[in-house]
């Protein structure tokens, strides 16, 4: 009852406002249809801390990492994409909570990095898995954060590649638009090392942006959330200036408590940031990467394969150290 009165209010209140959204804005607001973040109980911190409760570190990663609000990352290796994200999103719903969910399974994913390297086996292989992915939230509140790094680095790439990820992240926007009408999704814009705000205003513009609520910063990087609000208003102006529009963005906090010193993967020394909350200088603060979890080969996570969970690096940027 009480989730259907705050959608009853917002409804109400986004009447007045209806006549001058774009036709693509959602009127729904997922933040007032639930009670809070979701906590992911499978995350990869809970799990460790469970299967590890003796040892030394699990205390200060239970308290200070396992039980804050994270996103869940779907690709590949979630199975039947509809299945997996109606579950998430069914248990985040019965709880009254809004759940982060992280879309990540892009042709050719990672090009020019490496990395993460992996996806969907052509573009219309992952034109059906994201609209498997849209109609598996259905109308149910949820944040979709879309493709992270897919605009960020196009240095590789020819503008036949350019264009083809261009439009399928169109594609995607258009299915959530379709089938998932109390959901936000933000299409990823990088971060303030990556591309000039010019740059990440074009590229996003050209992906299709007016059709989502807005863009994501600072993915699985440690810029400071200041860098970011900064770098998301430069971006912003060269929207409004060129295209005649702006979008709200979120940031991507949970790792950006030491900032960066330059490196993005596995760097020592980093820290924690602001846990999941709306505002903060930005329509919200999240923690879209897990902290602990690996970028990949590389840095204090050597040895380590990317989403692997390393408690010592979890630990230590707890910490700052």
């Amino acid at each position: 009852m009480r989730r259907r009165l705050r959608v009853l209010v917002a409804a109400l209140s986004a009447l007045p406002l209806a006549l001058t959204l774009a036709p693509s804005a959602h009127a729904a607001d997922p933040t007032t249809m639930t009670n809070g973040f979701y906590v992911d109980p499978d995350a990869s911190a809970k799990r460790w801390v469970a299967a590890n409760p003796g040892d030394g570190r699990a205390s200060a990663i239970d308290a200070s990492i396992a039980n804050t609000p994270t996103a869940r990352w779907f690709g590949s290796w979630s199975g039947a994409i509809d299945t997996a994200v109606g579950a998430y999103a069914g248990a985040a719903d019965r709880a009254d909570k809004l759940p982060v969910l992280v879309a990540y399974n892009m042709y050719n994913r990672d090009y020019c990095g490496g990395h993460s390297a992996g996806g969907a086996s052509s573009p219309s292989d992952y034109a059906n898995w994201i609209s498997r992915f849209a109609g598996g939230i259905g109308d149910r509140p949820a944040v979709v954060v879309l493709e992270p790094d897919s605009l960020g680095d196009y240095g590789c790439m020819n503008q036949a590649q350019i264009d083809e990820r261009e439009s399928m992240l169109t594609g995607a926007l258009a299915q959530f638009s379709r089938q998932a009408p109390n959901t936000w999704v933000y299409l990823d814009a990088g971060n303030p090392g990556w591309a000039s705000a010019q740059a990440m205003a074009g590229r996003l513009h050209e992906a299709g942006l007016r059709q989502a609520r807005g863009f994501s910063l600072n993915v699985s990087n440690y810029f400071t959330t200041a860098e970011n609000i900064a770098y998301g208003e430069a971006v912003n102006r060269e929207l409004s200036s060129r295209y005649g529009y702006t979008k709200p963005f979120v940031v991507d906090t949970s790792r950006n408590g030491n900032g960066s010193n330059g490196q993005w993967c596995n760097p020592a020394g980093r820290r924690i940031g602001t846990p999941t909350q709306l505002g903060g200088g930005a329509e919200m603060l999240l923690w879209i990467k897990v902290p602990g979890e690996s970028d990949g080969d590389c840095g204090v996570g050597g040895g380590s394969s990317a989403g692997q969970f390393l408690p010592e690096v979890a630990y230590r940027m707890i910490h700052g150290y």
